[in-house]
């Protein structure tokens, strides 16, 4: 009956989004109260900032990421409503507001539930055990591992996006280094690192590279003139932290492991689920979570003939199997820890700090200055909102600056475990192995790496500035 109930529910969940985008779509207006000064808007801008810190300190309190921020959204959008009705503002613009922050959450909700169902049910199918039994085979050492994962992450990231790639990169390096906290950690850095880099160069990299070529500033194979910017990027900090991997090999296990009946059937459902998504997206302009829920539907079909097949009769495949199971598996934190996130930047817009930031970078700071701050932005509040802003207040800049924008942007976000996509999943994907403060101890190099990447982008795209930068 339990479980029943819980298929309910989940249907409901998916209507309810439903719902939610069909509403969102018709016309409206955002709330901007330009009241950054006001009482409500420093209180709440405090929250948020108290909110952060402990998702900084979880490695030591223990709290959850996910409770402080979901608690400060509902704190900080009360502070957004109660003074939106004083100042008279109509209830459809608040409505509307918080609704086009939630479905912006809703649709990467749906696309991490569906990413994390399919790593799961890979797992279960003993794929990644399979890979980690091949690389100890190999005898590959724990620095051949870094390697190959990070170049992996770097490569396969423009295809798919920073986000899918550093999970599954993660659950290989979560097999082959089974209980090495240290090799797991600076592993997973690696692959946030890489990651980003790789998905900065690629319109379906990242989602912020997604917005800008959604915009119309740059064209699809203009992204790949910062190629190279985003080598050095991913190059310099891994070469560095290369020397901190001591030159031994993981354990070797007299275990053979075999992949499950349909193992290989599902690696190619995935692939057809990011085939697909990338050409819906491409060619239809339909957003990134249609092509994944579609492919989560035929992993589902495909979980029936699964469940069907299973079970202590089949002696290859003897527990059985459930694809719900599999979803319940997705890490709820990670997920609801977006969801805090967003609101609460949302709410914070709503009070004009993301509006009156771009202005004054650009106008004060000058585009070079502030796309450089972009960067750094993106490392403490989500390189998404960062760059909404920008795109909404729209600078003049030419080809070259928007190019700088959109790589500090995609690589900004390394240099803290928070401070991208790929990082907060990891961090609840590894389970405690790479942490904040883990991450906080290799911030130098990547902010290196940052660094260089920018000075190469101003001489090697040169050509795309109506005036070079000054290079310090």
């Amino acid at each position: 009956m339990l479980k029943k109930l819980n298929k309910v529910l989940l249907s409901f969940l998916f209507l309810s989004f439903s719902n939610l985008a069909f509403a969102a779509s018709g016309g409206g207006e955002l709330v901007n109260l330009q009241m950054i000064l006001s009482f409500p808007a420093l209180f709440s801008l405090a929250i948020f900032v108290i909110a952060y810190f402990f998702v900084m300190t979880e490695e030591f309190s223990h709290l959850r990421k996910s409770k402080p921020v979901i608690v400060a959204a509902g704190i900080i959008w009360l502070a957004v409503v109660i003074t939106a009705t004083s100042k008279s503002v109509s209830y459809d613009s608040i409505n509307y507001t918080f609704r086009h922050v939630f479905l912006e959450f809703a649709e990467l909700f749906m696309f991490l539930l569906v990413a994390m169902t399919f790593i799961n049910t890979m797992t279960e199918r003993n794929v990644f055990e399979r890979l980690r039994s091949w690389l100890v085979t190999k005898n590959f050492s724990y620095r051949k591992i870094f390697i190959i994962t990070g170049i992996l992450s770097f490569f396969i990231s423009p295809i798919a996006d920073n986000l899918t790639t550093a999970l599954l990169m993660c659950a290989v390096v979560m097999a082959v280094a089974k209980g090495n906290k240290p090799f797991i950690c600076i592993a997973c850095i690696n692959i946030v690192v890489a990651a980003n880099a790789g998905g900065a160069f690629s319109p379906f990299g990242d989602i912020t590279t997604l917005m800008v070529w959604q915009k119309g500033v740059i064209p699809f194979l203009g992204f790949f003139s910062i190629f190279v910017p985003s080598v050095v990027n991913y190059a310099i900090p891994a070469i560095i932290m290369y020397f901190a991997i001591p030159k031994e090999n993981p354990e070797k296990s007299s275990e053979t492991v075999t992949m499950k009946p349909g193992a290989i059937t599902t690696i190619f459902l995935f692939l057809g689920t990011i085939t697909l998504t990338v050409i819906s997206h491409q060619k239809f302009h339909l957003p990134t979570t249609f092509g994944m829920i579609t492919g989560l539907g035929v992993l589902s079909l495909y979980g029936y003939f699964l469940k069907k097949s299973s079970g202590p009769n089949n002696p290859k495949d003897p527990k059985k199997f459930d694809i719900f199971t599999q979803m319940g598996k997705a890490e709820w934190d990670t997920l609801f820890f977006f969801y805090g996130v967003l609101m609460c930047v949302g709410g914070l817009s709503a009070f004009g700090y993301l509006a009156y930031t771009a202005e004054v970078t650009y106008i004060d700071l000058g585009a070079t200055y502030a796309n450089v701050l972009v960067g750094i932005l993106s490392a403490i509040v989500d390189n998404i909102p960062v760059m909404y802003a920008v795109l909404t207040m729209f600078p003049e800049m030419d080809t070259g600056q928007w190019l700088l924008a959109t790589l500090t942007a995609g690589v900004g976000g390394s240099m803290l475990s928070i401070g991208s996509a790929a990082g907060v999943a990891l961090m609840g994907q590894s389970k405690g192995n790479y942490t904040f403060f883990g991450h906080l101890k290799w911030t130098p190099a990547i902010a290196l790496g940052y660094a260089a990447s920018i000075y190469v982008h101003i001489l090697y795209n040169s050509d795309k500035f109506d005036n070079i930068p000054i290079v310090l």
